[in-house]
């Protein structure tokens, strides 16, 4: 029988604050494997007995001290942890974890957990260093032999999650014309990421439910007074997957209520539900 695996992507913009939250994301969603971005938090400072109060034992972390930061929480066991350093920077901005027989699958299912830089406000890398570092982020990433998995295996289960600061699709904005020249949605940046894309290649999963046609958002900034007036939003998060895991998403929620609650991260959860 194939095993549903859910796995939720999330930035959420400092742990230790806003753990209530991620309990109610917990509680709605229900995923296996909880991948969070910019949290804020050094490893040896992390609230890993409150993280295992929430259902999840296996904890792979890769922190600093008030930046960045990416965690990777599961129900099941690991069969590896793997993090990796890009532009040489000392940032944390990866982790990767791999769920196989001791977690009840049949195959290796390999989750890769990113925080892209999000580049700052001026797009141009000679006069912008941040966004210099996020080209050079992509440009490294594109290039980075250890991934994806299905470069040695066509068939590996393999997903890349995250806070790639990059919403490529017109749709993907709620102004295309008006963000042709906003950091996250700037041509040089949509280049970037539609070669690291096919350099997987990865199937972008998100919108096999939600037509490209459509808009679909994950952010909403916190300069808005009030966001669900407007709406103006931008899909700064997303699931990847390999070609051959892809066909087995089954489902996928924005959980864009979570953008009301207390204290709430200015992005929302994302879940993709699969039967592996």
């Amino acid at each position: 029988m194939p095993e549903s695996l859910t796995v939720c992507t999330w930035n959420i913009n400092s742990i230790r604050i806003r753990l209530d939250i991620v309990k109610e994301a917990i509680e709605r969603l229900k995923p296996d494997v909880l991948c969070l971005q910019e949290t804020k938090c050094q490893d040896d400072k992390f609230p890993l007995k409150a993280v295992r109060e929430l259902g999840f034992p296996h904890i792979a972390l890769n922190g600093q001290k008030g930046w960045h930061g990416v965690a990777t929480f599961s129900k099941r066991p690991f069969e590896a942890i793997d993090k990796h350093e890009f532009c040489g920077k000392g940032d944390a901005r990866h982790v990767a974890v791999t769920l196989g027989q001791a977690a009840g699958l049949a195959k290796p299912f390999t989750v890769h957990n990113f925080y892209v830089p999000a580049g700052g406000d001026i797009p141009d890398p000679e006069l912008n260093p941040k966004f210099a570092h996020k080209l050079a982020f992509l440009d490294e990433l594109i290039e980075w032999p250890r991934l994806p998995e299905q470069a040695r295996d066509a068939n590996a289960h393999t997903v890349l999650v995250g806070d790639l600061n990059i919403a490529p699709l017109e749709t993907d904005v709620w102004s295309h014309k008006q963000l042709l020249t906003v950091v996250s949605h700037t041509p040089v940046e949509v280049e970037r990421m539609q070669r690291l894309q096919a350099a997987g290649p990865w199937v972008d999963v998100m919108r096999n439910f939600v037509p490209p046609e459509e808009k679909l958002f994950t952010w909403w900034s916190y300069r808005s007074p009030d966001w669900t007036v407007n709406d103006r939003g931008r899909r700064l998060d997303h699931v990847w997957t390999s070609p051959s895991l892809a066909p087995h998403a089954r489902a996928m929620t924005v959980l864009r209520e979570a953008r009301n609650w207390e204290r709430p991260s200015d992005h929302v959860p994302v879940a993709v539900t699969f039967e592996v």
